[in-house]
């Protein structure tokens, strides 16, 4: 009998060891299951950040870029407003400092952007139907009337368009002087992005006065 008690103590206390050893094994592996899926959150809170990250870098950069051609566009339509005015001043012709090559007017092109700052003829080819009468076919794109050189990274081009003329009274001396009416269209490409920006922007000139902006 005591035989039998002492066997069932040694096979009691084996089973208890057997449970323990289970318990601690599932616990093992419910800990192993928790840090796997710490990881696997903190991983995709990791590449989520770097992604949002790289947007952001990506959107400032292109709100950069197009800042900067915007800005270029802009530079060129005050050069195209010199240019009238220069021209419009004594002698009235376009001065030879804006003829290329060191000027930005293309020497092939002076001529015919005097006779168009004048309304002189023989003029190129009229526009498409239903343009204004004095708009001719050229453009910033294809045929600009003055080129921008020395904005690093671009490509600025600027056309000039006289859409009419009228008398009006001279800007603060109330004499009558003739105003002529300009569209002025300016193109920037950035060269390396092929990001572009076109700014087209109406401008009245007086004989002997200066221009002012009235649609852009």
């Amino acid at each position: 009998m005591r035989d039998t008690a002492m066997n069932v103590r040694p096979a009691t206390a084996a089973g208890q060891r057997m449970l323990t050893n289970t318990a601690m094994t599932g616990e093992q592996g419910i800990a192993l299951l928790t840090v796997m899926l710490m990881l696997l959150i903190l991983s995709i809170l990791g590449i989520a950040s770097i992604t949002v990250t790289s947007m952001e870098n990506r959107m400032a950069g292109f709100f950069r870029t197009t800042e900067a051609v915007v800005a270029a566009a802009d530079s060129c339509e005050g050069l195209g407003v010199n240019i009238i005015q220069q021209t419009l001043s004594p002698p009235g012709v376009l001065p030879a400092a804006f003829i290329a090559p060191t000027g930005p007017v293309p020497a092939a092109n002076a001529t015919i952007l005097s006779q168009e700052i004048y309304g002189t003829s023989p003029l190129p080819s009229p526009a498409p139907t239903g343009t204004l009468a004095e708009n001719y076919a050229d453009s910033a794109e294809t045929e600009p009337n003055f080129v921008m050189t020395n904005v690093p990274g671009f490509m600025v081009n600027g056309d000039i368009d006289r859409l009419y003329a009228r008398s009006k009274d001279g800007q603060g001396s109330g004499v009558i002087s003739t105003e002529f009416v300009y569209r002025i269209t300016c193109t920037a490409t950035n060269a390396a992005t092929g990001s572009s920006s076109t700014v087209t922007s109406v401008y009245g000139c007086l004989l002997g006065d200066t221009c002012v902006k009235k649609i852009g």
